[in-house]
């Protein structure tokens, strides 16, 4: 299947055109943050994306991020000119042709975005055996994917590579493809309905086992969006399998609980990260309007006090003493998020 993968994207796919099904596309409309950056993208980047989200989490400046499976780079170069130019964007793939485009336009996006020297490097690696690149533990603040976890077939050490490339706090934040039940073995074997992200998606809660189990305790759902597919031999191969788009982000915290827990803790956000002045989303139920104090439960407050978030937030209580089960605010069933009108994955 990983040659079918590599095949379906470096020859069968030469523009999102070419897709069957809107599971790999982006439906909707930018901000205007985002649209300013993808308007200084080279057209050719642009025409090979085959992302379903915003892989655009918060508070980037400076920092250094991964993107797993970035094909022709437009995410890289959107994030390049979040992270600054004292930042850094690393993006690996396994698929030659779309390393190429990526490749070819590296200097002329570092001129247009003013930088003196490229903060982009693209390298050649299998996301499932990332401890085969140059790739050092503990060496990235955020790793990024969009549309591309469904493709790997061990999606189990991807996520343990994930783990073991972030730093303490560190967040891999990324928007992929499941399904409402686990895919039957003649559709996993489908190199059509595989290249079109829909047969490798895991089913949801294998996903959140699969999370917790490579050290990720307290998934998050941030958003999520229904995927249809409208080609109708493709739809009727599928039968009543339902898929989702959905952004989720998981947290390097050792220790985090497995459920959410009530110690007192409070926190105020600043209103101070650039474009979400007014208030930060950290998922589908948290929502932090700038200057109001907040309860959240143990957990959330460590992905506030313990993380890149921790100098925007007055982080309120020392944890002492427990006060029994928070409501919960454990991740989210997608499918009900995107029945409920999810916004799409941002």
């Amino acid at each position: 299947m990983r040659a079918e993968v590599q095949r379906y994207y470096g020859e069968t796919l030469q523009s999102t055109a070419d897709l069957k099904t809107n599971a790999c596309c982006t439906t909707d409309a930018p901000p205007a943050y985002l649209a300013a950056a993808l308007a200084n993208i080279e057209q050719e980047v642009l025409d090979r994306y085959y992302g379903c989200g915003l892989v655009l989490p918060e508070a980037l400046a400076g920092t250094r991020i991964l993107d797993l499976g970035c094909g022709a780079g437009r995410d890289c170069y959107v994030l390049a000119q979040l992270v600054g130019e004292q930042g850094q964007v690393v993006g690996v793939d396994m698929t030659p042709e779309q390393l190429a485009v990526a490749r070819r336009h590296e200097q002329a996006h570092a001129r247009r975005f003013g930088y003196a020297q490229s903060n982009v490097r693209f390298i050649d690696g299998d996301i499932e055996r990332l401890d085969e690149t140059d790739l050092a533990d503990d060496s990235f603040d955020l790793i990024v994917s969009n549309c591309v976890i469904n493709l790997a077939t061990d999606k189990r050490a991807v996520l343990e590579q994930a783990w073991r490339l972030l730093r303490p706090g560190g967040e891999l934040y990324f928007a992929d493809i499941y399904a409402d039940r686990r895919i039957p073995a003649d559709l996993r074997n489908d190199p059509v309905l595989y290249g079109e992200c829909l047969s490798g998606a895991l089913y949801w809660n294998d996903f959140l086992q699969l999370a917790k189990g490579a050290g990720f305790l307290d998934p998050r759902l941030v958003d999520a969006r229904p995927v249809s597919v409208t080609e109708p031999a493709l739809a009727e191969r599928l039968g009543g399998i339902r898929f989702v788009s959905a952004t989720c982000r998981l947290f390097k915290l050792p220790g985090l609980e497995p459920a959410c827990e009530d110690y007192g803790q409070r926190v105020r956000y600043r209103g101070s990260i650039p474009h979400y002045e007014a208030g930060l989303t950290l998922d589908r139920g948290h929502h932090f309007p700038a200057g109001r104090e907040v309860a959240v439960c143990g957990n959330s407050f460590r992905m506030l006090a313990e993380t890149r978030f921790a100098g925007h937030f007055d982080c309120i209580g020392d944890g002492q003493p427990h006060r029994g089960r928070f409501p919960a605010c454990e991740s989210a069933w997608p499918f009900a998020a995107a029945e409920a009108g999810g916004s799409g994955c941002c």
